[in-house]
């Protein structure tokens, strides 16, 4: 009588070991994408401070995606010279509080100082946002062209440059310390007071 030959097992250890091998494999070579935005600062707490219409400039992108300033409408190649003049204006002349290192028209109907100068940005749900982005893109141009001046006047090293050198890996520890303290002080000189609402 013929006996049935029996199958060989087949040992499934190894395979589960090279599936898990797999997928740690994977896990480690794959790149996640991440989305990227605005680096945009909160205010730290609810409290809104009073301020003078003088010095505030108010940017309105409509629903035609048009850029308006304080109502007439401005193609968006002028805007940051705009936003330049009116942050550099320092008009409140003579007294205390008085911007020294301002080179602006020193006009009374625009911004006292670049410390209370607030640039309000108004969209609609039907503004592009490439739109926005090419605003905000201007508008911290404008920032960085002013404190590029200071800097050079101050430090021999433009804004710019000076992040570029904070930044560098070939930076050491104590030029970092001082090249901080420098750029918190360009920032100081102009910072950068941007309000964002959205009309519905």
């Amino acid at each position: 009588m013929a006996t049935r030959k029996q199958m060989p097992e087949v040992n499934a250890g190894s395979m589960a070991d090279i599936a898990f091998l797999l997928l740690i494999f994977f896990l480690v070579t794959t790149t996640i994408e991440s989305d990227v935005g605005l680096s945009v600062k909160l205010p730290k707490d609810n409290n809104t401070a009073t301020v003078l219409e003088r010095n505030v400039l108010r940017v309105s992108l409509n629903a035609s995606n048009e850029v308006l300033v304080e109502d007439s409408l401005v193609p968006i190649k002028d805007l940051r010279e705009i936003a330049i003049a009116f942050l550099d204006n320092g008009g409140l002349v003579g007294g205390k509080g008085k911007c020294e290192y301002c080179q602006g028209a020193r006009d009374g109907a625009s911004s006292d100082h670049p410390q209370k100068a607030v640039i309000s940005i108004s969209t609609t749900r039907a503004t592009k946002y490439g739109l926005f982005i090419a605003v905000q893109n201007e508008l911290a141009a404008a920032y960085n062209v002013l404190r590029n001046r200071e800097g050079l006047s101050r430090y021999n090293a433009s804004y710019v440059d000076l992040i570029h050198l904070y930044e560098s890996t070939a930076t050491h520890m104590e030029e970092k310390a001082l090249l901080k303290s420098k750029i918190e002080h360009l920032r100081t000189l102009f910072p950068k007071l941007i309000s964002e609402t959205n009309v519905n």
